[in-house]
């Protein structure tokens, strides 16, 4: 492999990459790619972190002083989500305009904002409601991480390997969710891991979170500063491809199928602490309370969805993007149905009852249960939908050129950079879901936070169903058949 350097160019700029030319991928590609996938999995594991720390962070609040209600708490931990959303997209294309060793570099070192102004408003009890609003929007930073991470491995991976460096990819961020559920706790001083680490006796200080994962942002600077590359071919789409992207009827459904997925599972990580806590425990009496103690149980739904997106990548190399999406969706159909069977039999809890706290919990364990499917649905599927976004584009230039031509080099090179420019305007609107989310559990119009969480499960319901018929209409029915795609793979 070629790895002269221009004059404007860092010896980390690598010019020569052919990941699709068997003999390039066996002799050289193979060993570099799995060195950046493996710090670009270190980067994201932190930005995931710090985008999620508000997720389980704000059911402490109260315990470290301050004094919000259901519905403010339910924001905090949805306004990362926002910002992240919104930041995917030009973070997406950071990584041909600056190189992907580069742009890891800068967007690690972005994590120190969030985690510093965090650790010094938490000691604060004084600090107003807005500026923690203002704070946690900042931690959508770690969000926009996982676009960027995404667009660069897409460039080192041939075809037939995307489904599953993708996968891996992106299971190690979503990773730093569970972690950021699990670890806190007991980072902060509270009682964890189901129990086995007791509680500080000096009580909950949330900013020892915040400094190790400060600490860990500068890590992963450091790492990708010393050990990933750029790739002189990773570019971005012209103009005039991006607009197609943006024009082309794929680009919206994987958009609307990514919201069920993806969304799905960031916006249920970040909300899963809070329901838990709301529903089935309370605070009395001390230091436990009664019922089931959110810290316990957080992190497991973040760490089944994540184990389970590689998964589905894998799935979809195999049997095609399209079905394992499918089946995706029908479970988490079944699933959310068993999570509003239960829902029905709990008890509301507005004045924290000990009582009301201990008959719901006796629920619990059908409620995780089915929760956990959902989670390891959303994992299959976001596996499965990332591999039918690169695939997708690959067909419709494989099925526009003669194989072995240079017109068929060019159209396959085009498509690599169009499914990039896809995967950034598809990860942006599908991580919107993680806005929206916590907002319909919390739903402020509705008085009782019981039945704000039931008819938030039902509209989650409709809409899986709705994603699996557009899966069957659009990428499954006999005329796509035809055309080609699910031979394809997608």
């Amino acid at each position: 492999m070629s790895t002269t350097t221009t004059p404007r160019r860092t010896r980390r700029w690598i010019t020569d990459w052919r990941p699709e030319d068997p003999e390039f991928w066996e002799a050289t590609g193979r060993a570099v790619a799995r060195r950046n996938l493996i710090w670009s999995i270190f980067a994201e594991h932190v930005g995931f972190s710090v985008w999620l720390i508000w997720s389980v962070s704000s059911a402490f609040l109260l315990a470290q002083g301050f004094e919000f209600s259901a519905q403010q708490l339910f924001l905090l931990v949805a306004l990362p989500n926002l910002v992240g959303s919104l930041l995917r997209l030009p973070y997406t294309f950071a990584v041909p305009r600056f190189g992907g060793r580069n742009w890891t570099i800068a967007s690690a070192a972005l994590l120190l904002v969030p985690t510093v102004l965090f650790a010094l408003a938490v000691q604060n009890p004084a600090t107003p409601y807005w500026v923690f609003c203002l704070i946690a929007a900042t931690a959508g930073v770690g969000g926009g991480n996982f676009a960027s991470s995404m667009a660069n491995i897409n460039f080192f991976y041939p075809a037939d390997r995307k489904g599953a460096a993708l996968g891996l990819n992106a299971a190690g961020g979503n990773l730093g969710v569970a972690l950021i559920q699990l670890l806190l706790p007991v980072v902060v001083g509270g009682a964890g891991i189901f129990g086995l680490v007791k509680a500080s006796g000096a009580g909950v200080h949330l900013e020892r979170a915040a400094w190790l994962y400060a600490g860990l942002a500068i890590l992963a600077t450091l790492a990708a500063w010393l050990w990933m590359d750029n790739l002189t071919t990773a570019t971005n789409a012209p103009r005039g491809e991006q607009a197609q992207v943006v024009r082309q009827r794929e680009t919206w459904v994987m958009s609307l199928l990514y919201i069920g997925t993806f969304g799905s599972f960031i916006g249920y990580s970040a909300a899963m602490p809070l329901l838990i806590k709301l529903n089935f425990w309370v605070p009395e009496p001390a230091p436990l309370g009664t019922g089931i103690y959110f810290a316990y149980y957080a992190f497991l739904g973040a760490g089944v969805g994540s184990l389970t997106r590689p998964f589905g990548g894998w799935l979809a190399d195999r049997l095609g993007g399209a079905r394992v999406t499918l089946g995706a969706f029908v479970a988490m159909v079944a699933c959310t149905l068993g999570v509003l069977w239960v829902l029905t039999q709990l008890t509301p809890n507005p004045t924290a009852d000990p009582v009301v706290a201990s008959a719901n919990a006796e629920w619990f364990g059908l409620f995780l249960g089915f929760f956990l499917c959902i989670f390891a649905a959303t994992g299959i599927g976001n596996g499965s939908t990332y591999k039918m976004i690169p695939s997708i584009w690959r067909v419709r230039a494989e099925r526009a050129t003669t194989p072995g031509t240079r017109e068929r080099a060019e159209a396959l090179a085009a498509a690599t950079r169009q499914s990039s420019a896809a995967l950034g305007i598809i990860g942006a609107v599908g991580a919107m879901g993680g806005f929206l989310v916590p907002l319909a559990f919390s739903a402020p119009w509705v008085a009782d936070p019981l039945s704000a969480t039931r008819g938030a499960f039902a509209i989650f319901t409709a809409y899986y169903l709705l994603c699996a018929a557009v899966t069957w209409g659009v990428f499954l029915r006999r005329v796509q058949h035809v055309r080609g795609l699910a031979r394809a793979g997608i």
